[in-house]
């Protein structure tokens, strides 16, 4: 079917897990005719887990899309692009991932648990994208299911703008309109009271609409102002709609996506997507326009090694006609490639196309320099094109791997690298000092699946231990520091002083060198090796061999000789002043503080406020959560972490769970910074 821009709508199914997205997604596609008959999760035969590690746990482990083709009751082509997202918060990676695909994300809630902490952090997420927001409460004819209640939830939890614009009635069996239409009666109460509140909502945010709704009443509204105040609303958080259904008994699902091609915005009436040129500070707003006639401009938002086709990379096309023949340019890169084949996705089916038009998902397959949050386009003027980055959480699991058996190390190097391209949350990083391979992940959880995945997919088999915890140095003062490298061989010799000075930086700032020489005693050429022998030492660390940050270096003064200065010598005394200035500005070794949420049933309350305070722990708070669970919020350094999912599965009978997240490093207590230096300095000496 051929469609256009304004055709198209980009919907990502996302929410807690266990509330029915898969679930919502096979009824979708059910609906707008894609598929016959709606698989299920039992059955192991839906259409977006059809990996078989996620028909064994009976959950999503990745994004996965299908699309929908078929003409509204206008006649116009629809084309809405559904993308189901993982709910467990150890795959937030691909979940993430889909927001830099989509204008719209479907919170999926459940009618008996209600708004739960997934729920909370993918609202978040979506709101900071701003993304339009719409809620939907699934499982309403379920027995315990309480509509009504979760909505006030939803109210309380996310603002007044959460409002319905479908009613559940005939418990649950059956939904109404209350957006454009006042009669009967639902199982909230009279539909004419929702309809009032939804429409004062929408025409408040214009002004000249309210002007006319007051003057003339809702009847002198046109559809067009109702609609266009509608998106208007969306844009901007003005209105989070809420709808109920239920995706197992199809009950409000035709109506879903009813709602999904009349009101929710297609790529030409969302917020601009935050593309940017170049890095950094100097980085400056640019526009993408949706003009199927302008220089291409796509997004790679998902990486896929399919064993049948190689490496799968799925973008969103914002500006420009994405073609076969087509040749494309990745990022910066010089050379073009031809785009041979184009995909659009069914889950794991791939349906070639001829082109993808603005607002359009589509996959190009066997193009190597392909790889997550990549820019296609076909012209040289969008070279720094690319979007702001998405807040993925830093993964603060670790694991060191190395292949079980004997000769297969370089084959476990090409997987890990294979499984990091295709989620940005996985990160592989080789450990110079201990010369080990560190996967890093956001759970055990999470490092257990990709390490399960090496053996399902790959065929490599690893073994797996405990990380070095990942430590930081700093300083806690100012001082200065000098060193003179003067060397006399045969030959020419070598020379080099230094005076400089370091002080400490806030937390997370990073590093700042500075330039104070007066009168050219350390000419311009070798300033930048005075900074190399500083990164170097800063690198290989000053206390406890850990890299150094948050401090500044000046360097003020030094000499030099006409004949015997060289870049070297510079480098080793830029190297050995800054240790002379660290060694007397109160050197700390810094560690990795988290922020922790266990979730477990309150009568464990105690064992767990106990076992955390016994780990250095920080309390910051208790929420009550439902189904007599509790949620307790903590901030605990990294290190005293390890085995803590064996212990809470033990203490809360397998039935506690909890997430983290990257908070700030901060100094380490005195007697454990004495016994890393001591661990240290026999290494160092051995060196």
């Amino acid at each position: 079917m051929s469609y256009s821009t304004p055709s198209i709508r980009n919907v990502a199914l996302a929410g807690h897990p266990a509330a029915g997205k898969t679930t919502l997604f096979e009824a979708l596609l059910q609906a707008g005719g894609t598929i016959q008959t709606a698989g299920t999760i039992e059955r192991g035969n839906t259409v977006s887990d059809f990996d078989p590690m996620e028909r064994e746990r009976g959950h999503s482990l990745d994004a996965a899309i299908a699309s929908i083709d078929h003409k509204a009751a206008s006649g116009e082509a629809i084309h809405v692009n559904l993308i189901d997202t993982p709910g467990y918060p150890d795959f937030r990676g691909p979940a993430l991932s889909a927001l830099a695909a989509v204008e719209t994300v479907l919170m999926v809630v459940d009618a008996d648990q209600g708004v739960e902490y997934g729920t909370r952090r993918m609202m978040e997420h979506a709101r900071a994208r701003k993304l339009c927001r719409a809620v939907v409460i699934n499982k309403i004819d379920h027995d315990g299911a309480d509509p009504g209640r979760v909505l006030d939830e939803l109210r309380e939890a996310f603002g007044n703008e959460c409002l319905p614009i479908n009613l559940p009635a005939d418990g649950g069996k059956a939904v109404i309109d209350c957006f454009g239409n006042s009669d009967g009666d639902s199982d909230l109460g009279p539909v004419a009271d929702w309809h009032q509140k939804i429409i004062d909502q929408v025409v408040e945010i214009n002004e000249s609409v309210m002007e006319h709704y007051l003057d003339l009443g809702e009847d002198g509204l046109s559809g067009q102002e109702l609609h266009d105040a509608f998106e208007q609303c969306l844009r901007e958080g003005h209105l989070v709609p809420v709808l109920f259904c239920s995706a197992r008994s199809g009950a409000g699902v035709r109506e879903l996506l009813d709602v999904a091609e009349r009101l929710f915005p297609h790529p030409g009436e969302a917020n601009p997507p935050p593309f940017v040129k170049g890095r950094g500070s100097d980085a400056q707003p640019v526009a993408a326009t949706p003009d199927p006639s302008a220089h291409v401009v796509a997004d790679v938002f998902r990486i896929v090694n399919d064993p049948f086709v190689g490496k799968l990379g799925v973008f969103r096309v914002y500006q420009g006609t994405v073609r076969k023949d087509t040749q494309l340019f990745v990022d910066d890169g010089k050379k073009p490639f031809k785009v041979g084949h184009l995909f659009k996705l069914k889950g794991k089916e791939h349906v070639e196309v001829e082109q993808a038009v603005p607002g359009d998902i589509a996959a190009v397959a066997k193009v190597e320099d392909l790889h997550f949050d990549a820019v296609l386009h076909d012209s040289h003027d969008e070279d720094e094109i690319h979007l702001a980055p998405l807040d993925f959480p830093k993964p603060m699991f670790g694991l060191a791997v190395e292949a079980a058996s004997k000769g297969q190390e370089q084959k476990l190097a090409t997987a890990l690298h294979k499984l990091s391209e295709e989620d940005p949350c996985f990160v592989v990083e080789h450990e110079s000092e201990t010369n080990e391979t560190v996967v890093r992940g956001l759970s055990d959880l999470h490092l257990r699946v990709n390490l399960d995945r090496l053996k399902e997919r790959y065929g490599v088999d690893v073994t797996s231990r405990p990380p070095r915890i990942a430590y930081r140095e700093t300083i806690g003062g100012k001082a200065e520091g000098h060193h003179r490298h003067k060397k006399q061989t045969g030959g020419a010799g070598q020379f080099g002083e230094v005076f400089l000075r370091v002080e400490p930086l806030p937390r997370g700032t990073g590093f700042e060198f500075v330039d104070e020489v007066k009168g050219g005693t350390i000419p311009g050429q070798f300033l930048p090796a005075v900074e190399k022998g500083v990164h170097q030492a800063m690198k290989s660390g000053a206390l406890a061999g850990y890299p150094m940050q948050d401090l500044k270096v000046t360097v003020y003064d030094g000499k030099h000789h006409p004949v015997d200065s060289k870049e070297v010598a510079f480098v080793a005394a830029g190297k050995k002043a800054f240790l002379d200035a660290v060694a007397k500005a109160r050197p700390q070794v810094l560690e990795p503080i988290v922020d922790l949420e266990v979730n477990a049933p309150e009568q464990h309350m105690g064992d767990i406020s106990g076992g955390l305070a016994s780990k250095r722990a920080r309390i910051n708070g208790t929420d009550a959560a439902r189904g007599g669970e509790i949620v307790v919020k903590a901030q605990v350094p990294l290190s005293e972490l390890e085995g803590y999912a064996a212990e809470l599965k033990s203490v809360t009978a397998g039935r506690g769970r909890y997430s983290l997240d990257f908070s700030h490093y901060e100094p380490v207590p005195p007697q454990v910074q004495q016994r890393l230096v001591g661990e240290y300095k026999p290494r160092h000496d051995e060196d």
